[in-house]
């Protein structure tokens, strides 16, 4: 089988990456230059910030598995091995002509399709809502918490967006922090630091002036965008678990996720035997 092909590298698509890898499967990300997702300890796409800090080739290990930048599509071909994912900047995934895919994945969770067609590969998985199975993919998978998910519908589509993040130790809209004004942001507290609600966690450097951000409860840092990211006002920008004894849960994949990617798995082979 070719390198299975997954569009996004957030949190939740980096668990469908860990689940195939381990499972022995080689795997390419497509992603855009700057990355949104916060839980970045847990997400491949920050190898793309990995790079920016070492000006080197960027490199992020997530249980084991390290998935590794690079600008070239031959070189992503032949480097992708399991355990061992490689990752393109290509939002648009004008790669796919050359790469070919058995499997493509939309993982990227936009609650919309960004452009992901039924057509662009034999096996078509997308996660969450904004498509139809059977008339954007061939298959979906859910991604809301609760009794269905990771279900796969083959017909149908995933449950909508309800704009409510998950309730979490008796939190849900409180845990998450939009970014109060645009400009660039300066972190004072990081992924895994213990804090007091109120607590200063960043600035946001307008050019103008300078506005702090606030822990909006007291718990652990779960995820937040990288140094010197240029937030625009109201983009989600911090996820913070009020369960303190909980921190490594920062740097393993989640419940959610490692559902979700099971379910992947699940088709994938399903697929490879001839039972899809």
């Amino acid at each position: 089988m070719r390198p299975i092909v997954v569009r996004g590298g957030g949190d939740i698509a980096t668990g469908t990456v860990v689940a195939l890898s381990k499972a022995g499967y080689p795997v390419i990300i497509l992603e855009v230059a700057r990355p949104t997702a916060i839980r970045r300890n847990v997400s491949f796409c920050d190898a793309i910030y990995e790079r920016d800090r070492w000006y080197g080739e960027g490199t992020k290990t997530v249980e084991g598995v390290t998935c590794t930048l690079t600008s070239n599509i031959d070189d992503a071909m032949r480097r992708a091995q399991p355990g061992r994912p490689m990752l393109l900047i290509d939002p648009e995934g004008k790669s796919l002509d050359r790469l070919k895919p058995d499997v493509l994945i939309d993982a990227i969770l936009a609650k919309k399709n960004l452009g992901t067609k039924i057509d662009m590969a034999p096996l078509t998985i997308a996660l969450g809502p904004g498509f139809t199975a059977g008339v954007d993919v061939r298959c979906v998978i859910e991604t809301m918490r609760g009794h269905d998910l990771g279900r796969i519908y083959f017909t149908g589509s995933a449950m909508e967006n309800t704009g409510v993040p998950g309730m979490v130790a008796g939190y849900s809209h409180e845990r998450v922090i939009h970014a109060p004004a645009s400009g660039r942001l300066e972190l004072i507290c990081g992924i895994g630091e213990i804090v007091e609600k109120e607590k200063i966690i960043a600035v946001i450097d307008t050019g103008k002036t300078r506005v702090k951000v606030p822990a909006s409860l007291s718990g652990v840092i779960r995820g937040i965008l990288p140094e010197n990211f240029e937030v625009t006002e109201g983009l989600k920008m911090a996820d913070i678990d009020p369960r303190v004894d909980q921190v490594e849960n920062c740097s393993t994949v989640s419940d959610k996720a490692r559902c979700i990617g099971g379910s992947v798995l699940q088709l994938v082979v399903a697929f490879e035997k001839g039972l899809l």
